[in-house]
């Protein structure tokens, strides 16, 4: 190549890079045989069987995945089935997606959802365009209790679109109410809010959703589904459009993807719903059916008529999430999320009697909380990680003064052993 290019060598190939930046994919090892390669392979796999204890959360959860949504999910029917680009010959597909829909309405207390987005942030990003669109509006006041991760993503998306953000504070763990109002006004296209929020923080936002109506702009709340299983849906708080992260709904964790983002709104808003939205009928000869009631995508060819240009969604974990919330059904979500809040309170009791440790109780929380620690977080998380534990996520991370700060996740899959080997490791480390 070099010589058809004309470059005497990689480094002349590179040379207007900075060294530093240069790319080290050519710093390959010596070819290795089929069957070493997989030998090699299998032995990399089989560290992750047996890493530390995870107790981290901050959107993405070790949740119990029932061995039937794997076995399912890999039949060929559903496996290779992209998504229906000639709909009324994929009735399976679009049927599965049928019913994914139907349960994130149920969840969520919701009139219609579509058939999935690309992962929980960018169902946020595409919520907020969708309010922009709705109002006619610019000015985006948003929590700062949001997702730091969903939040950056959001102001990379529109970098260079001509948009206004005001971000609040959070007052002892829950959104600012006097903030939020206070920046309310004819300018204002939608306020968004967590629930649970990123520091764990459960709340109620109906009292924030009238006060937005009132001034004229749309409510997006982004939710944790499990959670569902007990809190206040956001349908009865009157929000506008819900969206949140759907690998808690039967997805493995699997290195960060590939994940889930779900949407459901109002249907007086349904027409400016980006992604497909599928659909219940019937055919010429009576028989139920279904179809692509709606998909005004860029990909569609609609461009700037367009709801969204993000043309990539998640039909076979969407897919997945429907046999899972079909397998644990409405009683199971209910008994799943009352073991992840009362694990938590559990957790929370045993680390209170740990010197060196506040657990923050300004606020109700699901199976997510806060934590004060006397040492510095990163040195805490190093060291029990020696000890065979994932502690926890560092708040100072992204929230700056929070570096004693760490969020504590606890699910349903952690036992009572685990829970109370974690607590005797930490007092260990801080002593």
């Amino acid at each position: 190549m070099l010589g058809v290019i004309g470059a005497p060598s990689i480094d002349a190939l590179f040379a207007d890079i900075p060294h530093h930046l240069r790319p080290r994919s050519f710093q390959l090892p010596e070819g290795l045989s089929e069957y070493e390669v997989m030998r090699r392979m299998n032995a990399l796999a089989l560290k992750n069987s047996v890493g530390p204890v995870p107790f981290i959360g901050g959107g993405y959860y070790d949740h119990y995945v029932p061995a039937a949504c794997q076995a399912l999910i890999s039949r060929g029917e559903f496996y290779t089935a992209y998504t229906p680009y000639q709909p009324e010959a994929a009735q399976g597909t679009l049927q599965a997606l049928f019913e994914f829909q139907s349960s994130i309405c149920t969840l969520t207390g919701m009139d219609v959802a579509n058939a999935s987005l690309y992962e929980g942030g960018t169902a946020l990003y595409e919520a907020m365009m969708m309010a922009i669109r709705v109002t006619g509006r610019q000015k985006i006041v948003m929590d700062s209790g949001v997702s730091p991760i969903y939040r950056k993503l959001i102001k990379s998306y529109t970098h260079n679109l001509n948009f206004e953000f005001v971000e609040t504070p959070v007052v002892h763990g829950r959104a600012d109410r006097a903030a939020i109002v206070k920046l309310l006004d004819n300018k204002t296209a939608a306020v968004i809010l967590q629930n649970p929020n990123f520091f764990g923080a459960i709340d109620d936002h109906s009292d924030i959703v009238a006060k937005a109506h009132a001034a004229g702009a749309l409510v997006i709340e982004s939710v944790y589904p499990v959670a569902l299983g007990l809190l206040k849906s956001p349908g009865e708080m009157g929000v506008d459009i819900t969206t949140g992260e759907g690998q808690s709904l039967g997805l493995p964790l699997s290195f960060g993807g590939p994940y889930l983002g779900f949407m459901a709104t109002r249907k007086k808003l349904i027409r400016q719903m980006p992604g497909r939205l599928v659909g219940e009928t019937v055919d010429g000869e009576g028989r139920r059916c279904f179809v692509n009631t709606l998909q005004a995508r860029e990909q569609h060819i609609r461009r700037e008529k367009a709801t969204s240009n993000i043309c990539t969604n998640v039909a076979l974990c969407a897919t997945q999430a429907a046999i899972f919330m079909a397998l644990v059904g409405r009683e199971g979500l209910k008994e799943m999320a009352r073991l992840n809040l009362e694990k938590a309170e559990f957790m929370k009791a045993e680390l209170s009697k740990i010197q060196g440790v506040e657990v923050k109780r300004s606020a109700p929380t699901f199976n997510e909380f806060t934590v004060r620690l006397s040492k510095n977080v990163n040195d805490v998380i190093e060291a029990m990680m020696l000890k065979g534990f994932a502690a926890g996520f560092p708040l100072g991370r992204y929230y700056p003064g929070m570096d004693d700060y760490l969020l504590v996740a606890v699910t349903e899959k952690r036992t009572r052993d685990e829970i109370l080997a974690y607590t005797k490791a930490l007092a260990e480390v801080l002593r």
